[in-house]
C-alpha cells in the first residue's frame, strides 16, 4: 500500500496535508467509520480520494449534484486517475458498460447519485465490485434538518448491505449539532471517528453595512481592495447589470450564471482565475469546485437565503490565509425582498401536484411511464404555456428534484430539428453549386436515416466532429440551407435538462412526499429568520454569531468584523458638541455631501448622521437641491 503523503505529492503536488486531513485519512485506512466536518476550502475530497488510491479496489462516492460529480471526475481524470460518474441522463446500454468497467476496468472511483442506488441493476453490480471505501459527500443532505435535505439520502445505508465489510466516510461543510447527530444515526455508524475542524476563519472580516446606495459602497470597496473579488447577486439579469456598471467605473469585471453555454462559462472563468478580470459577478450557481486561493473580497448585494449557504459562499475568500473580507450590503427593502423571494413563493402541496402533472403533460408522459427518461427543458416556455409564476414553479421543481421525483440539471442547450424538403436529385444539384456545404450535408444524411421523411432531432456536436468544423459553422450552414429552402429548421433553446426518476402517478407521487414538503417549508422559514437575525444583530461579533449557529462554544470576539470595529471606534468617538463644531467648521467654506463628511471626520457614520439631523432640526444647516449640507446663513 502506498503511503498517503506519496500519493498527495504524486497527484496533487503538495508536500503536506492541511489540518485534520492526515488524521482523517489514517482513520479511513484503519477501516473506521469516519465523520469529517470541514468548512469550505478545508480539502474534503482529499480525505477520501487519497485513502481510496492507497488501497486496491474502487471507491463509491455518493453525491447529490451532477455538476459536482462531473467536476470531481474531470479533475481526477486530468490527474490520470480512472473515474466515472453515473448521471441521471445515461441510458441503459451505457449504464451497463459503465458498471462493467467498474468491475473489470481497474477504475478507482465511481460517482453516483443516491437515486441510482435504487436500481436493481446498479445494486447487483455493486455486489460484484471490489469496493475499498464508501464516501458520502454533502452528507448533511441525509438530515431532514439539513440544508438541501434529500430523502433519497436516507436509502444510502443499502450500501452497507451490499458491501457489509466496507467502511464509510461522511463529509460535509455545513452541519448544525442536530444534523451531525442525524448523519451518524442514518449511516449506521458504530463507534465512529469524528473529526470537526473549527469554522473559525481568523483572516476573514465579516462585515454588514446598511447602505441606501449599494453601488457607491460597492465601487469604494473594490477600489480600496483591488485584488480578486466575487460579487453574489440574486438573478442572471443582475450579473450583467452590475458587471456593466463596474466596467463603466473602470473596474475590470466578468459574470457567471446558469444560462451561459459551456464556452462562455469557461472563458469568463478563465479570465477571472488568471486575474485578467478583477471581479466575478455571479449567481449562487458559481463557486462549486472553484478553489481560487487569492480571493480578497466576497460581497453579497442581496441577503442570502440561509446561513449555511452564506458561510460557504463567504468562505471562498481568503483561502491563502491572508486578510480577506466577506461583506453583506443591505438596506431597508431587503427584508421584504428576502421574505417575498423565499417565503411567500414557497409552493403548497397542491401547487406541487399541479406543476408535476403539467410537467408530465408538457413532455407527453403517460400514466405509469417516464422513469429515467431525459428531456431538454425550456423553463420560461413551460411557465408561459401554463401561466405559472416563475418563482413558485422553480421552487416546485426544486422540491421535485430534492425528493427524487425528477432530476433538474441547469445547462444551456440548443435542440435542433431538421427535415430535408428538396428531393434527392435536386439536393445533389444544389450541392454541385454549393460545394462548401457538401461535407456537412453528407454528414447529416449519413447519420440520420429518414430525415427526408420526417422532422428529426440532430446532435450538432456529432455533426461538427464528423465534418471537422466548429459548431458556429454548423449553425451558419443550417441557416443558409433553411434560407435556400433545402431544409426546415427549428432550433429550440433550452436552459435545463430534466430526467424523470419515478413513473408518473400524479397525486399518488406527491402524496408520498407531502410531509417532507411541509417540513422543508418550516425549515426555510427558520433559515430566513436566522439570516435576518444575523444582519440585524449589531451587538454580537459577526464571526461569533456564525460559529454559534453551527454549534461552536466558548468563543472570543474576532476583533475585525463590522461589530468589533464599531465597538473599538466607540472609545474614540467624538462627543456631540465636538462633532457639531467640526461639521460647522467644514461647512463654513462650501456645501458638502454626507459621504464627503464621512471621509473628512474620523468617527463612526451613525454619529455623524445623528448630528446632522440635530443641526437640521435646530435650523443651523439646510439641505441644498443637490442633497448636500450647507450653513443656513450662507
Amino acid at each position: 500500500m502506498q503511503h498517503p503523503i506519496n500519493i498527495l505529492e504524486r497527484y496533487w503536488k503538495f508536500t503536506s496535508f492541511r489540518p485534520l486531513q492526515e488524521d482523517i485519512i489514517n482513520a479511513v485506512l484503519n477501516g473506521e467509520d469516519t465523520f469529517a466536518l470541514l468548512p469550505t476550502g478545508g480539502g474534503k475530497s482529499i480525505c477520501f480520494q487519497v485513502p481510496a488510491l492507497a488501497k486496491d479496489g474502487i471507491c463509491i462516492v455518493i453525491s447529490p449534484l451532477v455538476a459536482l460529480m462531473k467536476d470531481q471526475v474531470r479533475a481526477l481524470q486530468n490527474k490520470g486517475i480512472k473515474a466515472l460518474a453515473l448521471t441521471s441522463g445515461i441510458n441503459t446500454k451505457d449504464l451497463d458498460t459503465v458498471l462493467d468497467n467498474c468491475i473489470y476496468g481497474n477504475y478507482k472511483f465511481l460517482y453516483l447519485s443516491p437515486e441510482r442506488l435504487q436500481q436493481e441493476l446498479v445494486q447487483d453490480r455493486i455486489r460484484q465490485m471490489n469496493v475499498n471505501l464508501i464516501a458520502v459527500d454533502e452528507a448533511h443532505c441525509i438530515s431532514q434538518w439539513g440544508n438541501d435535505f434529500r430523502p433519497a439520502y436516507k436509502n444510502i445505508n443499502i450500501l452497507r448491505q451490499l458491501q457489509p465489510t466496507v467502511n464509510v466516510i461522511a463529509l460535509t461543510a455545513s452541519a448544525t449539532p442536530k444534523v451531525k447527530e442525524d448523519i451518524v444515526k442514518e449511516l449506521d455508524f458504530i463507534s465512529p471517528k469524528i473529526f470537526e475542524q473549527t469554522f473559525y476563519r481568523p483572516n476573514i472580516a465579516y462585515m454588514v453595512f446598511e447602505e441606501e446606495d449599494k453601488h457607491f459602497r460597492l465601487k469604494a470597496i473594490l477600489n480600496k481592495n483591488k485584488q480578486s473579488s466575487i460579487i453574489y447577486v440574486r438573478n442572471r439579469k443582475a450579473t450583467i447589470e452590475i458587471c456593466q456598471f463596474l466596467e463603466q467605473e473602470n473596474i475590470s469585471c466578468t459574470y457567471y450564471h446558469g444560462g451561459l453555454n459551456n464556452t462562455e462559462k469557461d472563458l469568463h472563468l478563465t479570465q477571472w482565475i488568471n486575474n485578467q478580470k478583477q471581479v466575478m459577478v455571479a449567481t449562487n450557481a458559481f463557486g462549486m469546485g472553484i478553489d481560487k486561493p487569492d480571493v480578497k473580497t466576497v460581497i453579497h448585494l442581496n441577503l442570502p437565503d440561509s446561513i449555511e449557504n452564506y458561510f460557504q459562499e463567504a468562505g471562498r475568500a481568503g483561502r491563502d490565509s491572508k486578510k480577506a473580507y466577506a461583506v453583506i450590503l443591505k438596506n431597508k427593502n431587503d427584508k421584504a425582498i428576502l421574505e417575498k423571494q423565499f417565503i411567500s413563493i414557497l409552493p403548497t402541496v397542491d401547487v406541487v401536484k399541479t406543476i408535476y402533472r403539467k410537467l408530465s403533460n408538457y413532455f407527453q408522459i403517460s400514466y405509469g411511464e417516464g422513469s429515467f427518461q431525459t428531456f431538454q427543458f425550456n423553463f420560461n416556455h413551460f411557465c408561459s404555456v401554463y401561466k405559472f409564476n416563475a418563482l413558485v414553479a422553480y421552487n416546485a421543481l426544486q422540491i421535485l428534484d430534492r425528493t427524487s421525483i425528477i432530476t433538474l440539471t441547469k445547462q444551456f442547450n440548443n435542440q435542433t430539428e431538421v427535415q430535408f424538403i428538396l428531393p434527392n436529385q435536386a439536393l445533389f444539384n444544389y450541392l454541385e453549386k454549393h460545394k462548401s456545404l457538401a461535407i456537412v450535408v453528407k454528414s447529416i444524411l449519413r447519420t440520420y436515416g429518414g430525415i427526408f421523411d420526417h422532422v428529426t432531432k440532430i446532435n450538432t456536436s456529432i455533426i461538427a466532429n464528423k465534418a471537422n468544423v466548429s459548431l458556429q459553422q454548423i449553425y451558419a450552414i443550417l441557416n443558409q440551407l433553411e434560407q435556400d429552402h433545402v431544409i426546415t429548421l427549428n432550433v429550440i433553446k433550452t436552459d435545463a435538462q430534466i430526467t424523470f426518476i419515478e413513473p408518473r402517478e400524479d397525486d399518488k407521487t406527491i402524496n408520498r412526499i407531502s410531509k417532507t414538503i411541509k417540513q422543508q417549508h418550516l425549515l426555510k422559514v427558520n433559515q430566513v429568520k436566522a439570516v435576518l437575525n444575523y444582519v440585524d444583530n449589531n451587538n454580537v461579533c459577526k464571526s461569533k454569531q456564525l460559529l454559534e449557529y453551527f454549534g461552536e462554544k466558548n468563543l472570543k470576539d474576532c476583533g475585525i468584523c463590522s461589530v468589533c470595529i464599531k465597538s473599538k471606534n466607540k472609545t474614540t468617538t467624538l462627543d456631540q458638541k465636538q462633532l457639531k463644531t467640526q461639521i460647522i467648521t467644514l461647512l463654513e467654506h462650501s456645501a458638502k455631501g454626507s459621504r464627503e463628511l464621512f471621509e473628512l471626520i474620523k468617527t463612526d457614520e451613525n454619529s455623524i448622521n445623528n448630528c446632522l439631523k440635530e443641526l437640521l432640526e435646530q435650523e443651523i444647516i439646510t439641505i441644498t437641491n443637490t442633497n448636500t449640507y450647507k450653513l443656513k446663513h450662507l
